[in-house]
């Protein structure tokens, strides 16, 4: 085992969970709570990325996180906006703007497909000069992940028990209901996907200064793997509260990278990654269903048992 799974592998798959976990707590809220299929998720990824790589070439690394996520609220107001006052379904409100935001990502990227960030400053490399002389040495990068992803869930679990994340949260629910309430959903739903998009785009922002470059393509499948990461957290986790269940989609994500770097350990091509992708979200949508037919079978089987062994009892009194 220690020869597929080192100790390398395993924190770089930790810190890349803990970054793509914030995509997975983005479609908590959007898909989970709000039971809207945001498929604008690839282009925020992307435009977070790219919005967060230029601002940390301008020599502001700290500052490129609020402007990745200020841009990611402006992708989900517009989603939102295309659902609510325009009519526009769900679905096809975020393949229109994601097909935009391709334009817009290149054009923040100054029209040029990639961009790198090698000798600029980012947060992981201020930090390593400081954890030369602390106690955590190597594991900076995985603090500064853990750290950020820690205050998000804090804050995101915090924000779903008051009194607009219950109305969001209601809102997923019965969306009649809360307009029969006097709460407007409209508000309610444009607060929920800004807030989904901005954790997209945040996501984005710091993947760029982890890994020191921006590509226009870097966000093609993202919605594909929060959606596993999300179904195996809240698989994993069931029932619960709040806190539980944001938790639980922090784990999935870990988890996920941990068995997509399995993958890449036993010589799976990288070009096969896409499909490995798509197996562990299909089981891990249908893991649910069939446990529950599972269980249907052995509930439906076990009166035919019962049933068998009365028939040999009366047999027997008689």
């Amino acid at each position: 085992m220690g020869a597929i799974f080192t100790f390398s592998i395993f924190q770089s798959a930790l810190e890349l969970g803990c970054i793509y976990s914030l995509v997975a707590l983005a479609l908590f809220i959007s898909f989970s709570i709000l039971n809207i299929a945001d498929l604008s998720t690839d282009g925020c990824f992307t435009l977070g990325c790219a919005v967060g790589a230029m601002v940390t070439m301008s020599g502001h690394p700290f500052l490129a996180f609020p402007a990745a996520m200020a841009a990611g609220v402006c992708s989900g107001f517009v989603t939102a906006f295309l659902q609510t006052k325009m009519g526009v379904p769900s679905i096809l409100a975020g393949i229109i703007v994601n097909t935009g935001l391709y334009t817009i990502n290149i054009a923040v990227m100054g029209f040029s497909s990639n961009i790198n960030l090698f000798g600029c400053d980012t947060i992981f490399s201020l930090a390593k000069e400081v954890s030369e002389t602390e106690w955590y040495g190597n594991w900076y990068k995985i603090v500064i992940v853990a750290a950020i992803v820690l205050i998000t869930g804090v804050i995101l679990a915090w924000f779903l028990n008051t009194r607009l994340g219950l109305s969001i949260r209601a809102t997923g629910d019965n969306e009649y209901m809360v307009r029969a309430s006097s709460i407007n959903p409209v508000f309610t739903i444009t607060v929920g996907l800004c807030a989904a998009n901005s954790l997209t785009a945040l996501s984005g922002a710091v993947l760029a200064q982890y890994q020191k470059s921006c590509d226009i393509n870097l966000g093609t499948g993202m919605v594909t793997i929060a959606l596993a990461s999300l179904i195996i957290g809240e698989t994993l986790i069931g029932k619960g509260g709040m806190f539980k269940k944001v938790v639980g989609v922090i784990l999935g994500s870990c988890l996920y990278r941990f068995i997509v770097a399995i993958a890449l350990r036993l010589s799976v091509p990288a070009e096969c990654l896409k499909l490995v992708s798509a197996l562990i979200v299909a089981f891990a949508i249908a893991f649910p269903y069939l446990k529950g037919q599972a269980a249907f079978y052995k509930t439906r089987r076990m009166p035919l048992g019962i049933g068998e062994r009365n028939g040999k009892g009366g047999d027997n009194i008689c």
